[in-house]
């Protein structure tokens, strides 16, 4: 069957557009890239001062941090939800500070955290300013106790790595200002309420949060020391 003059050129006419809308989308991924440069040089500038902090301090985080695996853990989780609005409850000398801060310097977010210990405090403030990360810390010295119910939120990140007999109370306190989506993390909870040997408070912390219609909570199993990941669901719990 012969083609006509008139089908030949009909399909030429539709490779022509098929090409130059083709040409627009590879123009339009070119220039979201190079648009896109400035800021990721930036966010590389800071990534290597903190990875060179790290890397010179990596054999030195006793007194109470986190280890570096527990760190990433805490990096990656607020990378993956975009969490902006982070507090942490026992800052120490901010190991876990810095995972945080490094991870809300990509989303756009800030983290406020608290220390009762005067030396370990200044220690941390002084690795946050050397890590180039102090402009996004708000160090606050005192009792968690009373600073955290004063706090007015709301937040979508929570670490608590402080007095393990005070986890639930912690948790009830920050509960009504963690925004739905958001996630109140728990260091040092072992494997769960199943473990053999949990500190004072933990059993009782997780009874709680496992019992709050509000929450799904679940253990991470990549932390040697446990880290429980209460989520606030985002739709209302049925009564």
């Amino acid at each position: 069957m012969k083609m006509t003059a008139k089908a030949k050129l009909s399909i030429i006419n539709r490779m022509a557009a098929f090409l130059l809308l083709l040409a627009f989308i590879l123009l339009g991924a070119v220039t979201l890239s190079s648009g896109g440069g400035k800021a990721q040089s930036e966010e590389t500038a800071l990534d290597r001062r903190v990875k060179k902090f790290l890397e010179s301090r990596r054999y030195t985080w006793h007194d109470m941090n986190v280890p570096e695996s527990d760190g990433q853990i805490l990096y990656d989780l607020i990378i993956k939800h975009g969490y902006r609005r982070a507090l942490e409850i026992g800052t120490s000398t901010g190991h876990s500070g810095i995972w945080i801060a490094w991870a809300l310097s990509k989303t756009g977010g800030r983290l406020v955290t608290i220390e009762i210990d005067e030396d370990r405090y200044r220690q941390a403030v002084a690795n946050f300013k050397e890590a180039g990360l102090d402009h996004l810390i708000e160090a606050r010295l005192g009792d968690a106790h009373e600073i955290v119910p004063a706090l007015p939120g709301p937040f979508d990140f929570v670490f608590c790595d402080a007095d393990k007999e005070w986890y639930r109370n912690y948790l009830e306190a920050v509960l009504p200002r963690l925004e739905a989506g958001g996630c109140f993390a728990a260091h040092n909870v072992g494997q769960g309420r199943g473990s053999r040997w949990l500190q004072p408070g933990i059993r009782e912390f997780l009874d709680y949060a496992y019992s709050q219609p509000e929450l799904e909570t679940t253990i991470d199993s990549r932390s040697r020391s446990g880290i429980s990941l209460s989520f606030k669901k985002k739709t209302p719990p049925d009564f």
